[in-house]
């Protein structure tokens, strides 16, 4: 019998300077999306040179970045991301306006979802991601 020590995690970055948006974040993935999938653990981050740190240290599987954050945005961090780092996780940015999609393209995330946080749609989006 396994313990749940033994359990498979993915480890979610979550990035934004605003600690409501990475909290609305947490409680809307809670820690299991999907029976097939393993649990999620959480790394907060609010600043881009602690993104960076972490992707460094290698502890991320999957980012969310908040497309608003200040003073470096959701966005270009993920052109930044997508640019430096190989393998790059998968990326998912916040949006707070569809006409932003546009500039999500150009960011070369892998998803978008919007903001105010449904649950159902990042559930989601993170399940086809994470398959």
């Amino acid at each position: 019998m396994s313990s749940s020590a033994d359990r498979v995690t993915f480890r979610v970055l979550v990035y934004s300077d605003d600690s409501g948006t990475r909290r609305e974040v947490i409680t809307a993935l809670g820690t299991t999306l999907h029976p097939d999938l393993p649990d999620l653990e959480f790394v907060e981050v609010a600043t881009a040179p602690m993104l960076l740190k972490r992707l460094d240290d290698g502890v991320v599987d999957v980012a969310i970045l908040d497309g608003e954050a200040a003073p470096a945005g959701g966005m270009g961090m993920a052109r930044q991301v997508r640019d430096e780092y190989e393998p790059c996780p998968p990326l998912v940015v916040l949006i707070a306006r569809q006409a932003d999609r546009w500039l999500a393209g150009w960011s070369r995330a892998d998803a978008v979802a919007g903001v105010p946080v449904d649950p159902m749609e990042l559930s989601r989006t993170l399940v086809d991601l994470l398959r």
